[in-house]
């Protein structure tokens, strides 16, 4: 499968990985599920106060209060999208162990502060790993 995104809001999405550095960043991707489109990136905020800068955290009510609003908008959840700072954009096992079928992740890469890379993976029936899933970038219209 490929995920297409549009330009603006990848960029949103690296922009709030480089605002977030050092510590991890999330949000979700929504768009169109049928076609795995993305036509808005939702920031949210890491709310984990332990280990910002491996892990991140999201209550389960601003998580469902903002998809909830992202529906009402016409938006279908696509995925969701995090940071991984100073490491690469490659899945842990508590990205897997946290991850949902059917859905793309995003994991940014980010050195130094700078985008280093951004893959995006998806979730095996089973769960027992996450394949690569191609991006399609979207140009702005």
């Amino acid at each position: 499968m490929t995920l297409a995104i549009a330009e603006d809001e990848l960029e949103r999405v690296h922009a709030h990985a480089r605002e977030g550095y050092p510590h991890e960043v999330v949000g979700i991707l929504a768009g169109r599920r049928g076609d795995n489109a993305v036509t808005r990136a939702h920031p949210l905020r890491n709310e984990r106060a332990d280990s910002p800068a491996n892990r991140y955290k999201v209550s389960a009510l601003v998580l469902a209060r903002a998809e909830q609003a992202l529906e009402a908008e016409g938006l279908q959840i696509v995925g969701y999208y995090h940071s991984h700072p100073d490491h690469p954009a490659r899945y842990s096992d508590y990205d897997r162990d946290h991850a949902l079928p059917n859905m793309s992740y995003v994991i940014v890469g980010v050195q130094q502060g700078e985008v280093a890379e951004t893959l995006s993976w998806r979730l095996r029936e089973d769960r027992s790993a996450m394949d690569a899933e191609a991006i399609h970038i979207v140009e702005n219209r």
